[in-house]
């Protein structure tokens, strides 16, 4: 979805109020989607205190960074067992790096993206998504190593001061232009020149932070066997772009190249030693057994063509041909080929005002006021208009349920039967969920099992609940290479619901 859709989108959508429950606020982050990525600071693990010689330095603007990294990012996730686990493992990282006098704290993001980035000061963020992809400490461990490294490099100072340049070439041509096309030139050429930048950063980083799991005694190869596991699921994951920042790993700016492999396993070499190093898989698979995998569903969730709310009690489905994404600010659906789209998001609209007249009150341009209608949906009082815009026909529908309002926008580049059908369908499937459909909205969970005689990786993987392509999904899970078979007494993940 490009062009002026994507433009309407955007502009319209720093209007709108999101409803906590509904969409996280969007946050305001850096251009950089990786590791290494600078952003806030993080609450003390209880299972790991601060020492009174390492303490990490919090300021006004980082406190509110944090609060703006939880809003993006689900909050975060609260789990004993791996907090526990992530503090003994970043403790043995602390004491065997260069600088033992640097404090770090970590927080998880519940949030089923495959990410991790540091603060300058030491603060450190990763998401339940990456701890789920790993597969034993000695992974877990590369990936805090790494982002040590960026804050021992001072990675993240330089990332932030060109952050801070960033904004300024933005605000001048801002200031001097309303056109929003060399605005978004000029933001686009100053994240490009950061991306790249970064690109040297990783592989730095990544040198250092073998040198610091391997002095720690954790398996050097930790780092090239995750990068492997991120490619991988990368690439599962190719063709369903989001369009939601939070969901994009660090992989998508930053490609775990062949190089970038062959590198962390080149400094790997360098440390082996004839006893190896600690992979400590059994008590990495214990802690993150049960850990939630994926979406969140108490913020809504897409199943397929269909998004749930269970919290606000709620569904509706997209046409066939549509891919729905639940962003940050709104669940965005697009038609293959990218000829049509829809933008479903909250609004606060007075009780007072009617919906006809809140379709005419100016927030959309183009409003066709002669097609503006009062319609009921499924019971659910609502209004209905058209507008145009250069390049695409917009049909909108806004229901009002219980004290909120919510609003469809679809788009379609040529209006047809087809578009409007496709309207008139999904706005008809809004409806209230059952009670139990509410409560059989659970997340999906990561399950450890041990692996019976006669179960194989086809077998396992049928095993699987809510997922797609569960067999290579399984593979990657487990860091099964393709025709890797499992052995009895294995222990290896499944998700299920």
């Amino acid at each position: 979805m490009t062009g002026n859709l994507r433009r309407y989108i955007e502009r319209n959508g720093r209007r709108l109020w999101a409803a906590p429950a509904l969409l996280c606020a969007a946050a305001a982050l850096s251009a950089c989607g990786s590791l290494g990525r600078f952003e806030t600071a993080a609450p003390t693990l209880s299972s790991t205190p601060a020492k009174p010689n390492r303490t990490v330095t919090f300021t006004p603007a980082s406190e509110r960074e944090h609060e703006r990294i939880l809003a993006s990012y689900g909050g975060a996730y609260d789990d004993p067992k791996l907090e526990a686990l992530i503090g003994k493992t970043v403790d043995r990282l602390v004491a065997a790096s260069d600088r033992p006098e640097q404090a770090y704290k970590v927080t998880i993001l519940n949030s089923g993206a495959v990410n991790a980035f540091a603060l300058p000061t030491g603060q450190l963020y990763v998401t339940r998504g990456l701890i789920a992809l790993a597969s034993d400490t000695s992974e877990l461990s590369s990936v805090l190593s790494h982002e040590m490294a960026h804050v021992l490099a001072r990675h993240a100072s330089i990332r932030e001061d060109q952050a801070r340049q960033a904004a300024v070439v933005t605000r001048v041509v801002t200031d001097m232009s309303n056109d929003p096309d060399l605005t978004a030139l000029a933001l686009a050429k100053t994240k490009l020149s950061m991306a790249s930048f970064s690109r040297a950063q990783e592989f730095e980083a990544d040198g250092i932070g073998v040198g610091i799991s391997a002095k720690a005694k954790f398996d050097p190869y930790g780092a090239s066997r995750f990068l492997t596991a991120m490619e991988r699921n990368a690439a599962l994951k190719a063709g369903k772009t989001s369009l939601d920042p939070r969901t994009q790993d660090f992989l998508s700016s930053h490609p775990a190249t062949p190089e970038r492999v062959q590198n962390a396993r080149n400094s790997a070499r360098q440390y082996t030693s004839p006893e190896g190093g600690e992979r400590d898989r059994e008590t990495y698979l214990a802690a993150i057994d049960n850990i939630v995998y994926g979406e969140d569903p108490s913020e809504g969730f897409v199943r397929g063509r269909r998004f749930l709310h269970p919290k606000l009690g709620f569904s509706f489905a997209a046409p066939d041909t549509f891919t729905l994404d639940n962003t940050a600010q709104a669940v965005i659906g697009v038609r293959e080929g990218g000829t049509q789209a829809m933008r479903f998001d909250v609004v606060r609209v007075p009780a007072e005002q009617s919906l006809t007249d809140y379709l005419n009150s100016g927030w959309m341009e183009n409003v066709d006021k002669v097609s503006t209608e009062e319609v009921t949906i499924n019971g659910f009082p609502g209004a209905s208009a058209t507008a145009s815009g250069d390049q695409w026909h917009f049909k909108v529908y806004v229901l009002r349920f219980g004290a909120d309002v919510y609003r469809f926008i679809f788009a379609a580049k040529q209006k047809s039967t087809e578009s409007e059908r496709n309207a008139r369908e999904t706005v008809n499937s809004f409806r209230r969920l059952t009670l139990n459909e509410i409560q059989a909205a659970r997340p999906l969970r990561i399950k450890v099992i041990t692996v019976q005689p006669g179960d194989t990786v086809e077998s396992l993987s049928h095993r699987m609940s809510g997922v797609d392509r569960a067999t290579e999904r399984f593979r990657i899970l487990n860091g099964l290479e393709p025709g890797a078979q499992v052995k009895v007494r294995d222990r290896v993940k499944i998700v299920v619901d």
